[in-house]
């Protein structure tokens, strides 16, 4: 798997991508990030990226010059005015905006089966439209709230990507029971101790039935994406049990 960053601000992807799990999938081969300086691609000696909009108001645009500049040396302008004409996605290239779909799993899944993927990090009041227009083929935000660039979201999609590729996590089984991963919100997780503070662990987890065990996981799974994210469970895969166990938790609270 390959990651394209395009930012204003190399250094800040330094710390978060040499920790941790993307890391070792680096170090492993299974993964390799390319930090791309939008700067080095502007037109003038001063390397000016931005500047104030057209029809006044303040803060300043991203100028779509270096960002085109930066795309076109990275993966090519053929690959960039192909994917535009034609629509059909070879390398996905993904503007980081307030304004963008919602980041899910599934996006995640999807970039991960690409391969490769390039992340455009917007920044100051946003990036000029023409870069949308003219290359972009996805523009994602990671929550409803306002950050100060797309460097933050960048790292959370290069990590929830990383998660996915073969090879990285020892245990896929981590992989398919995450939060999210099933649609569903995980279940909550103990450990030893076996009490701690007057609370204890509940009683299945140490019976030894895995079967009982699996069933109260799922349950649990459930209970809490009904508590906390009713909307996920739109779209979550649910057997007949499931649907069962939900129609009761409902029943119960509306009593």
């Amino acid at each position: 798997m390959h990651f394209d960053i395009l930012t204003l601000f190399p250094g800040l992807f330094d710390c978060v991508f040499e920790e941790s799990i993307v890391r070792r999938a680096v170090d492993a081969g299974l993964v390799s990030i390319a930090i791309h300086n939008i700067r080095d691609y502007a037109l003038d000696k001063h390397h000016v990226t931005d500047d104030t909009p057209y029809g006044g108001g303040g803060g300043m645009v991203m100028k779509p010059e270096p960002i085109l500049g930066a795309l076109e040396a990275v993966v090519g302008a053929e690959l960039v005015a192909r994917q535009k004409a034609t629509g059909n996605v070879e390398v996905p290239i993904v503007l980081l905006t307030p304004a963008g779909r919602l980041f899910r799993q599934e996006i995640a899944r999807q970039y991960e089966r690409h391969g490769r993927v390039v992340l455009i990090c917007g920044r100051y009041e946003g990036v000029d439209e023409r870069v949308s227009a003219l290359a972009v083929t996805d523009e994602i935000s990671i929550g409803d709230y306002v950050l100060s660039g797309g460097e933050i979201p960048a790292m959370a999609i290069v990590e929830a990507v990383t998660r996915l590729v073969p090879g990285v996590l020892g245990d896929m089984r981590a992989v398919i029971e995450d939060s999210h991963a099933s649609g569903l919100l995980e279940y909550p997780h103990y450990t030893r101790p076996a009490e701690f503070r007057g609370l204890g662990v509940p009683p299945i987890l140490l019976s030894g039935d895995h079967a009982r065990v699996a069933r109260w996981r799922r349950e649990q799974a459930l209970r809490r994406t009904l508590e906390r994210r009713p909307d996920l469970l739109e779209g979550a895969d649910l057997s007949d049990a499931d649907r069962r166990f939900l129609a009761r938790l409902r029943a119960e609270r509306s009593e």
